[in-house]
């Protein structure tokens, strides 16, 4: 690469998206959020990029990030806006305003003319209210000049240990038809819970600490892959749970949820995702931004905040910051950076033709 590619991240929660970015080869000289938590994350893993408190429904939040910029050109905006108005786990509501955050990305787009544009969101964008949000994505990509490619992309495709679908739109200014890159796995070599997690510490006997050592070797490239860079490990609490939800967990077989309980156990939680357990040879179910419905696939409690950071393919050595709370919430709004860092290297090569 001739010089330097920097991009900004827009709804940057913690950094998942330009963190992978990163990897790939970009530089992230500016993330924006609303959430400070999560911004403490990003400044933590981000160290040479500015964090930005905005709202970015508001049109000044605009000018101070073109101000920010300076005289510096920006090849890249990736971005994650809100999506509860979209999401199948939350209330839908078509009027919701955070539906409409998307048009921030372009309004900045048009002032600082970026080669290229990097939108994510949930599944449900692309068809309810009549595909009405979709359209207007594809719209504001066209009316300033963006060839634009849109893709379903689902994550054990590129070796995250996760069933976590995300759509994904890719626009060039003036330029090429993005081609998504082609899938790492398929379903025989999926990544898997135990290939993920299985060399962590059990904390059968202790809820452990913040900052701990690692106890067993890596068993699988993936926990190589996320040891890299690390000697310490951070993040790896448990939670203390009463008796009674212990003696539930035991009772739900490996892969299994509240319908493979007994009559009259767990009734406080039937709701789809309730009781679940992982299953040690298949990828997790969706990482989310609550932490207590899922549990590990062989301990009896829910999975600690790095568990489910390696689930969404965030290496050891990225340090989230606030309390577990926050943590747990920073993780599940990520994108996995590993999609970050496919997407961004499929554009690099692009780049470089």
């Amino acid at each position: 690469m001739s010089k330097k590619k920097y991009l900004i991240d827009l709804f940057s929660g913690c950094g998942g998206l330009s963190f992978g970015f990163e990897q790939a080869g970009f530089e992230c000289v500016i993330g924006v959020d609303i959430e400070q938590s999560a911004l403490d994350t990003f400044s933590h893993n981000h160290k040479h990029a500015k964090a930005l408190n905005l709202d970015l429904s508001q049109e000044e939040s605009i000018t101070t990030i073109v101000n920010e910029i300076g005289n510096k050109k920006i090849d890249l905006i990736v971005a994650g806006p809100p999506c509860q108005g979209f999401s199948l786990t939350g209330k839908r509501n078509e009027h919701d305003i955070r539906n409409k955050l998307f048009y921030s990305v372009f309004k900045l787009a048009e002032k600082i003319k970026p080669k290229y544009i990097v939108i994510e969101n949930v599944p449900g964008i692309k068809t309810l209210y009549g595909g009405k949000a979709r359209n207007a994505i594809i719209n504001e990509f066209n009316k300033l000049g963006y060839s634009v490619s849109e893709k379903l992309v689902y994550a054990p495709d590129y070796g995250v240990p996760q069933i976590r679908r995300r759509m994904f739109f890719v626009g060039i200014l003036n330029g090429d038809v993005f081609e998504f890159p082609q899938a790492t796995n398929s379903p025989d070599n999926y990544v898997t819970c135990e290939q993920a997690i299985g060399d962590l510490p059990s904390l059968e006997y202790s809820l452990g600490q913040d900052i701990s050592d690692y106890t067993k070797q890596p068993s699988s490239e993936y926990q190589k892959m996320m040891r890299q860079k690390s000697n310490k490990l951070l993040n790896h609490t448990g939670t203390k749970h009463t008796d009674l939800v212990i003696n539930v967990i035991k009772q739900v077989p490996e892969g299994g949820n509240h319908k493979d309980l007994p009559d009259g156990v767990g009734n406080s939680r039937k709701f789809n995702e309730a009781w679940t357990r992982y299953h040690s040879q298949k990828p997790s179910k969706t990482i989310d931004t609550g932490h207590r419905n899922h549990f590990h696939y062989r301990w009896n409690r829910i999975p600690t905040a790095r568990e489910n950071a390696r689930l969404q393919s965030f290496p050891d050595h990225f340090e989230f910051k606030g309390n577990k709370t926050q943590q747990y919430r920073q993780i599940g709004n990520a994108v996995p950076p590993l999609l970050g860092y496919v997407i961004g290297k499929k554009i690099l090569e692009l780049d470089n033709q």
